[in-house]
């Protein structure tokens, strides 16, 4: 007799379980996202039980009536080609609705996604490496705090289709390691960051910032942080600035997605955009 598959909504306790999968992927996870990821969406991310086996993952985040983005779409090697991750998928859709959705497709499953109705936009390509620099001696650089919390929640809605409140209110948060740092020239921001340890070494992202040399300066401060451990950024391909930027300091690429969207693709402004906030949810 079969076992039968049924799909739920993810406990805390799973989203870990799902981290660790997509750590076993290679993809790294930050170590902290948990919280962050769950406040964004207590009901978008769902694991498929095989009888009380977890053994797929997707998380299908909405933000708002119009946007949601996709992440940890994730089958046990075991159970491939057997139509679980296929059911898992469609419960995931059905919970973003008609609303315009992103995704970050890895490779092998680029081809896959455009039969399900998704479009090529640009790839994000993850560079590493190790960066050993000294914190800028700038008072323009300043911690990310609650008093400045309102403010950063504004810059960052032009650089993401839709508000993500309650994911920002913890994602700048400091909490296990995790640090947001800001750029205020005579009172007006030009640009954030934050940096957070993940499975290997640290992770920057987002990295968002009016000029390349805004965002060298933001990068040299979030590096001094990881203390010359292994460090990843996701910056847009498009971005020459970026690609300059992680070019200067000996960064490698090591990875690629490729940003696809069902529905009208958002206009964003690629060219501040130095490193993506996470591939799971955008």
């Amino acid at each position: 007799m079969t076992a039968p598959f049924s799909i739920r909504t993810m406990t805390p306790a799973d989203l870990d379980r799902a981290i660790s999968w997509a750590g076993m992927e290679g993809w790294n996870p930050g170590l902290g996202d948990a919280g962050p990821f769950l406040a964004a969406d207590p009901g978008g991310f769902l694991m498929g039980y095989l009888d009380d086996e977890p053994i797929t993952a997707i998380s299908v985040v909405r933000y708002g009536d119009r946007f949601g983005f996709l992440g940890f779409y994730i089958c046990r090697p075991a159970w491939r080609g057997k139509g679980y991750g296929w059911q898992t998928w469609q419960a995931g859709m059905d919970h973003l609705g008609t609303r315009t959705v992103g995704l970050d497709g890895v490779v092998d499953q680029q081809e896959n996604y455009r039969r399900s109705g998704f479009a090529f936009a640009y790839r994000n390509v993850r560079f590493g490496g190790h960066v050993t620099v000294e914190r800028p001696d700038d008072p323009r650089l300043v911690t990310i705090e609650p008093a400045l919390t309102e403010r950063i929640q504004a810059y960052d809605a032009a650089f993401f289709p839709a508000a993500r409140r309650a994911f920002l209110d913890l994602w700048l948060a400091p909490s296990g390691g995790r640090r947001g740092l800001a750029l205020v020239a005579d009172g007006t921001i030009r640009g954030y960051g934050v940096i957070r340890p993940a499975v290997d070494g640290f992770k920057i992202g987002p990295l968002f910032a009016e000029t390349e040399q805004d965002a060298d300066l933001l990068f040299r401060a979030l590096a001094a942080e990881a203390c010359g451990a292994a460090l990843v950024i996701d910056p847009p391909e498009p971005n020459e600035g970026a690609l300059r930027l992680v070019e200067r300091y000996g960064l490698t690429p090591s990875f690629e997605t490729a940003r696809m969207y069902r529905g009208v693709a958002p206009s964003l402004p690629i060219e501040r955009i130095f490193g993506v906030t996470s591939f799971e949810l955008g």
